[in-house]
């Protein structure tokens, strides 16, 4: 029986990918650890081909690993390069977008997921020893931009959700503050969507219910302020129930979209 072996094309193939994620992966170190930050523009590929010693095929591979990860991305012609790119809540939506929509889950799920998360992190946030000088000030000043613009019905929904990203980012977990983050800026985009086509259909929903949404913001952030961290969870759960029906309406069948990172960009990163 002849033996099955690699030709020396595949050898090569293979070797030129095992050093293309070893040159990959030291430059994802420098980007997660901070030695290169966001702006930070690559040096020249030749340098890079000097700096590690390995083909221009193999470095051009590791570019695009990278580039897949959204920790890069490479502009052409004459003013090209590769632009570094900090890992965002955001770029980790989208990604968490592309997973739930290849296994075609519903919008509703996702809604179900921050029922469940969104009051735990209020009641996190109560607890904060320092909230009175981190949290509350930034939620303060959101409601009272909710106040100022209840006529404006995108300009709501925009301060709306950075209200929900304030919470988010501020319950004073850190592992909760991402995945909770990632999950908020994937519904963030869908909301988004749902205030423009509404607005656009003269839909939006009523002076009233968009009082009764500042008042349930007002209500969280003094339940917060106060340290009441069991009300905080009862307010938060209660308010994201009711507020999602606005944006699933009618079609509770609708799936998740993985929608590109700058459109489910908001609030803080």
């Amino acid at each position: 029986m002849t033996a099955i072996g690699i030709g020396a094309d595949a050898r090569r193939r293979l070797s030129a990918r095992r050093t293309a994620e070893i040159v990959a992966e030291e430059l994802r170190r420098q980007i997660l650890d901070g030695e290169l930050v966001e702006g930070d523009l690559l040096p020249r590929q030749d340098v890079l081909v000097d700096r590690f010693r390995v083909s221009l095929v193999s470095l051009r591979e590791a570019l695009r690993i990278l580039e897949t990860e959204g920790l890069i991305s490479v502009r052409r012609g004459n003013r090209g390069g590769a632009v570094v790119h900090a890992p965002t809540k955001s770029s980790a939506a989208y990604m968490l977008g592309l997973v739930l929509r290849s296994d075609s889950v519903a919008l509703t799920d996702l809604g179900l997921a921050l029922q469940e998360l969104e009051p735990s992190c209020a009641a996190l946030a109560a607890q904060r020893p320092d909230r009175q000088t981190t949290l509350i000030p930034a939620l303060n000043e959101l409601n009272d931009l909710t106040a100022e613009h209840l006529d404006d019905g995108a300009k709501f929904t925009e301060i709306g959700r950075r209200f929900h990203h304030e919470i988010a980012y501020g319950c004073g977990n850190h592992t909760m503050a991402v995945v909770l983050g990632s999950l908020e800026a994937l519904w963030t985009g869908h909301e988004r969507q749902w205030a423009e086509q509404s607005t656009a259909q003269g839909a939006y929903p009523a002076l009233a219910a968009r009082r009764a949404v500042h008042a349930s913001h007002v209500k969280l952030t003094q339940a917060i302020a106060a340290g009441d961290a069991e009300r905080a969870r009862r307010l938060a759960a209660r308010h994201v129930a009711d507020t999602q029906n606005y944006v699933v309406g009618d079609h509770p069948e609708q799936l998740i979209q993985a929608l590109p990172a700058q459109v489910i960009s908001g609030g803080r990163r």
